[in-house]
């Protein structure tokens, strides 16, 4: 594991000289990572490799919210404090970097994950280790279902949802009655699909028609033309990004000229999901799922987009930057600020996990509220859409909610 550096929020990229000082104050407490001026908070995402665009710039989202905190006297008196690790979207990396922040850095709370599958795996120390994880932009549905004291995610989407609020959005704006579906044939494939068989059996009269794929695919002919022969009205993606270009271009080069909608999983870098398909007509009639309340920099994000460019202005001048699912981080870190708010000036985990399992706050940034319940941890089951011709956002009104509901 990559040596962790501190940092306070009060200085992202600042190495944590603050850790030394509030040390014997944090010791003396109960409940670790406390201190009468400090509570210190984990962090961890894909901060370099090849899933990086899954959680660098989410986390810097985050840094920047708790900045902003810090700026306005902390919460309940103290400053937040922010350990830092390179999950790099691995089960493994991930995992030790929980033990690590948990046992070495003795932090208060874990605000961390971007990527699903990694997540998932730290749910049993998680739980063993009794410690609060509040989720950055992961779905995580196999960690929140069935529902764990410890754990809160999904704040960008519940995989739960995903599906859901694909087909409600297929019938209700595009009109179709027989829907075409490729997931993945794993347990996220499995999750989403669930939920898309669930939206439609409350519909009525909607013909789903589904195809799963290795999410190592190289060649999606077969897949592609079983779909056409079926002759849906529409073609829902739900697929990572590797498999969705294969399948838009393999779409195109077969005539197949339906809508095809794609989930937001597979829009990290929609330039390069362009690049790869390598033909914008095969995008005259693509949608692309958006769990944001509005395009990325539209009027709604505005005021993101302008602190990310305060907060790391040498950064949001290169090319690329800030990064697609850069919003992400804030929602997880309101609630995070909310529940240390809730828990009043003698802050101990029980009382931050009771504040979380009734929270209910609109973030500003995703599509729906963010909201917890007693059988419910996935935090936002919304969706909007967006017609997309490999150059031009164009919002579709209204969101798109998954009916899908956890049953104990």
């Amino acid at each position: 594991m990559k040596k962790n550096f501190l940092v306070s929020a009060l200085a992202p990229f600042a190495l944590g000289a603050a850790l030394c000082a509030t040390a014997p104050a944090a010791l003396a407490h109960a409940e670790p990572g406390i201190t009468d001026k400090t509570i210190r908070i984990g962090m961890f995402s894909p901060m370099s490799g090849a899933s990086m665009n899954y959680g660098f710039d989410v986390i810097n989202a985050a840094k920047m919210y708790y900045d902003k905190i810090n700026k306005e006297g902390g919460v309940n008196g103290r400053k937040i404090e922010l350990v830092v690790e390179d999950d790099r979207c691995n089960a493994n990396d991930l995992l030790a970097a929980v033990k690590k922040l948990t046992e070495q850095d003795q932090v208060f709370l874990l605000n961390g994950g971007s990527c699903s599958a990694a997540v998932v795996g730290a749910r049993e120390y998680v739980e063993r280790a009794k410690i609060p994880l509040v989720m950055l932009n992961a779905s995580g549905d196999g960690a929140l279902y069935p529902p764990s004291k410890y754990i809160y995610g999904a704040f960008s989407i519940s995989q739960h949802a995903v599906g859901g609020s694909m087909v409600q959005f297929a019938s209700e704006h595009l009109k179709a009655k027989k829907i075409g579906y490729i997931n993945h044939d794993d347990a996220y494939g499995g999750w989403n699909l669930e939920s898309a068989q669930a939206q439609a059996k409350a519909l009525g009269g909607i013909d789903l028609q589904v195809q799963s794929v290795n999410p190592n695919i190289t060649d999606v002919t077969a897949p592609m033309l079983k779909i056409k022969a079926a002759n849906p009205d529409v073609l829902l993606l739900t697929t990572y990004a590797r498999p969705v270009s294969l399948i838009v271009k393999r779409a195109f080069e077969l005539g197949f000229n339906k809508p095809i909608v794609l989930a937001v999983n597979s829009t990290a870098d929609l330039k390069q999901l362009v690049e790869n398909v390598g033909n914008k007509d095969a995008f005259k009639n693509v949608y692309i799922q958006e769990v944001l309340a509005d395009v990325p920099g539209g009027p709604k994000l505005k005021w993101v987009y302008d602190m990310y460019k305060a907060a790391y202005p040498d950064l949001a001048s290169k090319p690329g930057y800030p990064q697609t699912y850069m919003p992400y981080g804030i929602p997880s870190a309101m609630a995070v600020v909310n529940a240390l708010k809730a828990a009043g000036p003698n802050p101990t985990r029980e009382k931050v996990l009771t504040a979380l399992s009734t929270m209910k706050f609109d973030s500003g940034v995703m599509a729906g509220p963010i909201e917890f319940g007693p059988d419910d941890r996935a935090a936002q089951e919304a969706a909007i859409y967006i017609k997309f011709d490999a150059t031009n956002m164009t919002l579709v009104p209204g969101s798109y909610k998954s009916v899908w509901k956890y049953k104990p």
